[in-house]
């Protein structure tokens, strides 16, 4: 076995695993969201803020998580956090009522939110920079497999577990892997001594107000704000009332979905290495994964039907998943013991966007009267679709813009 391999299974699959439950706390909610709303007599707003709780407190600890990252490193970083979503998923088992489950959602956000960060700056710190995008594809495909044991797995123990059983589990997997990541990765040693509190956060300052990031950075958040909220939630929804998906239906959808997902990074981050062991500039990746994504977008809000619906969402899923390694792309256009803090800039404008999205496309599909059915109209669905898709279009544009 290569040393590159010996170092992945060492210090990358560890943090991968913590991704993996990122992921599953995510997707977990397109599956009992409904069940959730059915019981609690939930609207679509007060489901879409439920969900969207998460995102807000996984945005504020991304900045601070930035600078503790470069400082004390992945391994201490994310033992610690790995045990508080532990506590957020019992939380969650726990609750009965909206405020409840709102208060473990941003327990569980803080948990999972150095997910994808602890192991780009791992990489980082242990691989060659053209090795950088495909290790973490790797790693990215891995935790796609949260999504996956939470979509047709989870929908199948659903009449077994019930939905606290399914979050009782997944507080279990959490403490099991914060003792994993504890016992195995080891941080690389520092070089050079560390520049003090006040250094590490003029440093933020300077990458949040620059204009390299301002011009390439949003274009990236964006392809992961629309995965966020559609595969985090609303993509069950819209397969019920928009498709006529029962709930077995669903989850095999979802679980395409995810695969789909896992395709797209393992194949993007190598296409995004290539072209950047090429000399090419590796932003033209992320460039043909927005159009991917903002013909998937128009092709839902046309309401596609028959074979047509698992298709469009795995090209929804597989051109979304480029925002990993567009995370590596833009973290590379700074200095190399930055890149937590520039992973974690970018996933604040993500987390952000996942938030407002997440909650409008609620507030949308409510200005419809319910179904007969109990569900929402496809004509709001169509209506958030097109509210998502223009708002990328005039993130791509600027970033078009600003390359002339």
């Amino acid at each position: 076995m290569s040393s590159e391999w010996r170092l992945f299974l060492i210090v990358t699959l560890p943090l991968a695993a913590l991704n993996l439950i990122n992921q599953a706390s995510r997707t977990v909610m397109a599956i009992i969201g409904p069940v959730l709303a059915e019981e609690f007599s939930f609207s679509a707003s007060e489901l879409g803020l439920l969900a969207a709780c998460m995102f807000a407190a996984y945005a504020l600890a991304q900045l601070p998580e930035g600078v503790a990252l470069d400082l004390l490193g992945p391994r201490r970083i994310q033992a610690a956090f790995s045990l508080v979503a532990a506590a957020g998923f019992a939380a969650f088992a726990l609750s009965d009522g909206l405020l409840g489950f709102a208060v473990a959602r941003v327990v569980l956000g803080i948990g999972v939110s150095a997910g994808l960060m602890a192991v780009l700056k791992a990489n980082t710190q242990w691989f060659a920079p053209a090795k950088v995008a495909n290790m973490t594809g790797i790693a990215m495909a891995i935790g796609g497999l949260g999504s996956v044991l939470t979509t047709a797995p989870v929908q199948m123990a659903l009449p077994a577990l019930g939905w606290r059983g399914v979050l009782w589990l997944l507080c279990a997997m959490s403490f099991a892997v914060a003792l994993w990541i504890f016992i195995s990765v080891r941080d690389k040693p520092a070089g050079r001594a560390r520049p003090g509190l006040k250094a590490e956060l003029s440093v933020m300052v300077s990458i949040c107000s620059s204009r390299i990031f301002w011009r390439y950075a949003p274009a990236v958040a964006m392809l992961s704000v629309l995965n966020f909220a559609y595969l985090g939630l609303w993509a069950g929804p819209w397969l019920r009332d928009v498709a006529g998906y029962e709930g077995q239906a669903r989850a095999n959808t979802l679980l395409l979905y995810t695969l789909g997902m896992m395709a797209g990074v393992v194949t993007i981050g190598a296409a995004t290495s290539r072209a950047h062991a090429r000399g090419y500039p590796a932003m033209l990746v992320m460039i043909f994964c927005n159009a991917g994504l903002l013909a998937a977008q128009i092709a839902l809000a046309l309401r596609p039907a028959g074979a047509a619906v698992p298709i469009v969402w795995v090209l929804f899923a597989f051109f979304a998943s480029g925002a990993s390694s567009g995370y590596v792309v833009v973290g590379q256009m700074f200095p190399a013991e930055h890149m937590g803090r520039v992973s974690t800039a970018v996933n604040t404008l993500t987390l952000g966007g996942a938030f407002l999205l997440q909650s409008a496309i609620g507030w949308i599909l409510d200005l419809w009267p319910r179904t007969a059915e109990g569900g929402w109209d496809p004509r709001g669905y169509s209506a958030a679709l097109a509210v998502s898709a223009l708002t990328q279009v005039f993130v791509a544009a600027r970033l078009l813009l600003a390359r002339r």
